[in-house]
């Protein structure tokens, strides 16, 4: 080929690609400047709508891994706008709530209206005194522009002309302007779906499905649902979940200073959470991170639906607690105080009617089992709410550790450690009983029940027989700061740092508005105005057993990862205080605690040794008047560790209207059993496995 053949080729190719260039010039300048604000115009209207996909929410499990609360999925339906269209709202909400009413089933709406009646007229639905219902009612008629002492009918007929409800009869103006009104609530928008109703049969599942083309916007989404495998263990430690209330959702100041904490915390308004227990103290770990869904819309119509980020689940929480220990304790509450209610005399026990058991691990502080008589099934805390508020028994009390009793003989190891640790006196030095005590004769002479003229006591024989005389003298002597410091770091009368909420319970003081010189010595055989919780008694009676470390009570031993069953935190135990002790003053006092289960009857053949003390305090009631002696029903109380030489678990229990602390044998030797001597498989399923606390 010759030299003008070859520029002949590259002129061509010269030629062709400015042709193409030219092509694509004359294209972008139709993109840009001919058909520029089509295509900005479609680029704006297409959007990327994202939703919330929530996360599993965390187990809470016993020291073995086996599940006192999990999910189970359920069904619910929700509103999307963004679905919805240009449907008719109000239509879609009449057409859904004749579906739900003939399958029996609620929906979302908390205003507080009546339906009308037979004239068409609405009341206020709100519980006269209940603030809570006073706000929301107040909110209400300040959202419409109403003065708070507009009426019903008033107030509806603001929500029928706002919701254009007027070709509805009034009953489903109401019915609709409920649930209108709830959206608004929970912000309903493009952005943000509105729970219609939760866990829905499958009845109208069916029918939901059936009806779709006529409920555009309508989705029956599968969610999870709080359950607890057996409702009975543990239901006031557990907790309980539940939908986020319009005042924690908008929080107000006294100044006037409105707040979303949840929402800028990344809640939506229509999620769970915790709202007592353990649910509410780990909300942060057993939440887990939502996910998302995105919806991408176009021109109109929905292009793409697609996962975002990937909801990541809560995390397990693992307790102390065994969970066939906890049963056999509940069931050995339970037993004994319906025996003595069947076997005692009238003013000895027969009127016991309530009580509570805390066993502890004295070597870390790990609850071991928390029991409540009575109680409550926490899978029905909602439906028979009313009923369990209403008992007079107060099932929903947690006695454990709220309720705050006087511990009466049970609180003299206490004084008798503040004796010997402060040098008043040793365990030999000998006190005289003689059935009363004369230091403030005659104007107040206490009695001993126990003893009477010539009794001379030493520090053993006061702890066996519940020598009242000596420890009167002995906290005489020492003075009820010095007791009262002493009982605190026992573990009486402060925190012992159990994660759901208790009670400090109290020690006489003469700060104390009723405050005599004759409380410094009730208060030594504890009376007088000390008022202590049976988990600080727990704690109270490990202490002593530990020679006077005092651990940090504790209920969770530590958090584990959902997805794989790694642990991934673990509560170490925490020494609280360090009591210390170079005279032998806390093997003393076991001594004498051993020396008092041996004199009784019930605890005294045990095959491992027990020690422990007995308390029958005195109740405020008076049960009869005999030549001007009142006679008071008692408590009755015991705290006591096993084996005593070793001491592996410390127990306190509290018989309300008891009768006598004796009376609690029975149940202290019932829980040892469970404990040391019913390991089947399913207490203890790895036998070479350990208690995680």
């Amino acid at each position: 080929m010759n030299d003008k053949q070859v520029r002949n080729r590259i002129y061509i190719l010269i030629g062709f690609l400015c042709v193409v260039l030219c092509a694509f010039l004359l294209r972008l300048v139709q993109w840009q400047l001919i058909d520029g604000d089509e295509y900005l115009s479609h680029a704006e209207s297409t959007s990327t709508y994202s939703f919330s996909a929530t996360a599993a929410r965390g187990e809470i499990v016993d020291c073995y891994g086996r599940s006192l609360a999990t999910n189970e999925t359920v069904y619910q339906i929700e509103l999307n706008q963004l679905m919805m269209g240009d449907t008719d709202l109000n239509e879609i909400i009449r057409q859904l709530i004749e579906i739900l009413e003939a399958s029996g089933e609620e929906w979302n709406d908390t205003m507080l209206i009546s339906e009308p009646d037979e004239n068409g007229h609405y009341e206020f639905t709100n519980e006269p005194g209940n603030e809570s219902q006073e706000a929301r009612l107040a909110a209400l008629k300040d959202s419409l522009g109403k003065q708070q002492y507009g009426t019903a009918d008033q107030v509806m007929a603001v929500l029928v002309e706002k919701y254009g409800l007027e070709d509805y009869e009034p009953l489903w103006q109401r019915r609709i302007a409920g649930v209108r009104y709830q959206m608004t609530l929970e912000e309903f928008s493009v952005r943000n779906n509105f729970v219609f109703t939760t866990d829905i049969g499958s009845v109208t599942m069916a029918t939901i499905k059936e009806r779709s083309m006529n409920l555009p916007g309508v989705q029956v989404i599968g969610t999870s649902r709080r359950n607890y495998p057996d409702g009975t263990i543990l239901p006031h430690i557990l907790g309980s979940v539940g939908s986020i209330t319009a005042e924690q959702w908008r929080v107000e100041d006294e100044d006037g200073n409105v707040s979303y904490p949840l929402r800028d915390a990344g809640y939506n308004m229509n999620d769970l959470i915790g709202q007592s227990g353990l649910e509410k103290v780990y909300e942060e770990e057993l939440r887990g991170t939502d996910g998302t869904t995105e919806i991408v819309v176009g021109d109109g119509e929905i292009q793409e639906i697609r996962t975002g980020v990937t909801p990541t689940p809560g995390k397990t929480v693992m307790l102390t607690i065994n969970r066939e220990f906890q049963k056999r304790v509940d069931e050995a509450l339970e037993r004994n105080i319906l025996t003595l209610q069947q076997t005692k005399a009238e003013n000895a026990g027969k009127e016991c009617n309530a009580g509570a058991v805390v066993v502890i691990d004295v070597d870390t502080g790990g609850l071991l089992a928390v029991s409540n008589y009575p109680s409550y099934d926490l899978n029905l805390y909602r439906s028979n709410y009313s009923d369990y508020a209403s008992d007079p028994a107060l099932p929903l009390i947690n006695r454990a550790f709220t309720g705050q009793y006087a511990p009466g003989s049970a609180y003299k190891p206490s004084v008798a450690l503040t004796g010997l640790l402060n040098g008043i006196v040793s365990p030999s030095d000998i006190i005289e009983c003689n059935g009363t005590y004369t230091y403030y004769a005659p104007s107040y002479t206490p009695r001993c029940q126990h003893y009477h003229p010539g009794n001379k006591v030493d520090l053993y024989t006061a702890l066996q027989h519940s020598c009242n005389v000596y420890f009167y003298d002995v906290g005489r002597r020492a003075g009820l700061a010095a007791c009262a410091d002493m009982a605190n770091r026992l573990g009486l009368g402060v925190a012992t740092g159990v994660e759901v909420g208790e009670s400090l319970g109290h020690l006489t003081s003469t700060e104390d508005e009723n405050y005599t010189v004759g409380l410094d010595v009730q208060s030594a055989i504890g009376q007088g105005n000390n008022a202590f919780t049976p988990v600080q008694l727990a704690t109270y009676a490990a202490t002593i057993a530990n020679g006077g470390t005092r651990y940090k009570t504790h209920l969770v031993s530590g958090l584990m990862d959902t997805n794989t069953g790694e642990v991934i935190e673990t509560v170490e135990p925490v020494v609280e205080d360090q009591i210390e002790d170079n005279i032998g003053a806390f093997e003393a006092v076991k001594d004498g605690m051993v020396l008092m289960a041996q004199g009784n009857s019930t605890l005294r053949n045990y095959p491992l040794t027990i020690a422990a003390k007995t308390g029958s305090p005195q109740r405020s009631e008076v049960y009869k008047v005999v030549n001007g002696t009142r006679y008071y029903y008692c408590n009755g109380v015991m705290i006591g560790f096993c084996p005593a030489e070793d001491p592996e678990i410390a127990v306190a229990i509290v018989l309300e209207y008891g009768g006598s602390g004796s009376n609690a044998s029975q149940l202290m030797v019932d829980v040892l059993n469970a404990y040391y001597f019913d390991r089947t498989s399913s207490f203890e399923p790895d036998p070479e496995g350990e208690l995680l606390s």
